[in-house]
């Protein structure tokens, strides 16, 4: 997959990352059917924030996101959206799944991973920069 560009009013961007959500207490509770009801609330909030669900996957205790993030988005505020959209349907849908592994209303661990994902290594970038012909 080669990324691409995406024009906004006053930018031009390409930003990618890869998002991973952890099961409370590395419960191993995500079957296939959860996942497709996480997948379909993770492009629903996406598109609220101008962003796009790229891939999703993942294991009975976490799952990886790939996403093409929209600029105006804060992350932090983006994941918690994801999170707790996510963790609040999945709960009312797959809940005598849950209800063994669960007595509270939880469903993700409060942390996760992100990283930027796509674009080039920094060291072409910083040897890009490096080679600019500067201001005389």
């Amino acid at each position: 997959m080669q990324p691409s560009r995406r024009k906004g009013s006053h930018s031009v961007f390409s930003i990618y990352l890869h998002l991973v959500f952890v099961t409370k207490y590395r419960q191993k509770v995500i079957d296939d059917s959860m996942l497709q009801t996480m997948t379909e609330v993770f492009q629903r909030v996406c598109v609220a924030n101008k962003s796009k669900v790229i891939e999703v996957n993942g294991e009975p205790d976490h799952v990886h996101l790939l996403l093409d993030l929209h600029p105006d988005n804060n992350i932090s505020q983006l994941v918690a959206s994801l999170k707790g959209a996510s963790s609040r349907i999945v709960r009312k849908q797959h809940s005598e799944r849950l209800a063994s592994s669960y007595t509270k209303p939880v469903f993700w661990s409060s942390s996760y991973y992100v990283s930027s994902a796509g674009g080039a290594p920094l060291e072409r970038i910083k040897q890009y920069i490096d080679e600019q012909p500067g201001v005389n």
